[in-house]
């Protein structure tokens, strides 16, 4: 699998060119689905953030409102239901997988319950694009600080990639770089902290920096 992980989505021209070339072609030609999952496990999310999601409103313009041929949702609380006959098809066939943010941990254990988890590693040229916690759900651990599902047994996520990832740098009071080096601190792995104009890409094991704003590489 194609890794796109970012903070805030395809947000300038830099992001949405790697995009098209993990792709190999336009995005208008390209099959997507949409996982809202991790919107579910954080407090400030809810019915109405989640529509706007599925939905391509004008605040997902930089993700699910980037013009898709076709957009999709995999919802994976109900897939252990419903059974991998019907639903391991519909992701083989997507081109790319949009991941939006919310809680990391509640991700995780979905991804897990659902066995999309498993599937990962058979998909060697499907794109993950990953918001926020769809980034993080990636990285070894996101630290308590980004914990906000209460039933998350702690801060482990899945660790496809060997790095932790501070997102929304700068964007919000609490996420300025003395948090994220004070975040930082605890983990015990290497991290970078990201603003919305910043994705990092990881194909084969080899990870990029793509970013027209600001970053910082951690320990």
């Amino acid at each position: 699998m194609k890794l796109l992980l970012t903070s805030g989505g395809v947000t300038n021209p830099s992001i949405h060119l790697a995009l098209e070339q993990l792709l190999g072609k336009p995005v208008a030609e390209s099959r997507a689905l949409v996982v809202p999952t991790a919107q579910w496990g954080h407090p400030m999310c809810g019915p109405a953030s989640v529509r706007g999601l599925v939905a391509a409103e004008p605040d997902f313009r930089h993700f699910t409102g980037l013009g898709w041929a076709s957009l999709g949702v995999l919802e994976l609380t109900a897939l252990p239901t419903i059974g991998q006959e019907r639903w391991v098809p519909w992701v083989r066939e997507a081109d790319v997988l949009l991941v939006d943010g919310g809680d990391a941990t509640y991700l995780c254990h979905w991804m897990r319950e659902s066995g999309l988890a498993d599937l990962l590693p058979s998909l060697p040229d499907t794109v993950w694009v990953g918001v926020s916690a769809g980034s993080m759900v990636m990285t070894p651990r996101i630290g308590e600080y980004f914990v906000e599902w209460a039933s998350a047994p702690d801060d482990r996520t899945l660790g496809v990639v060997d790095f932790s990832i501070f997102p929304h740098l700068n964007a919000f009071p609490t996420n300025t770089m003395a948090d994220a080096e004070r975040w930082a601190a605890g983990l015990g792995v290497p991290a970078y902290a990201i603003d919305e104009q910043t994705a990092i890409q990881v194909v084969d094991g080899s990870v990029e920096v793509i970013s027209e704003g600001q970053w910082t590489k951690l320990g």
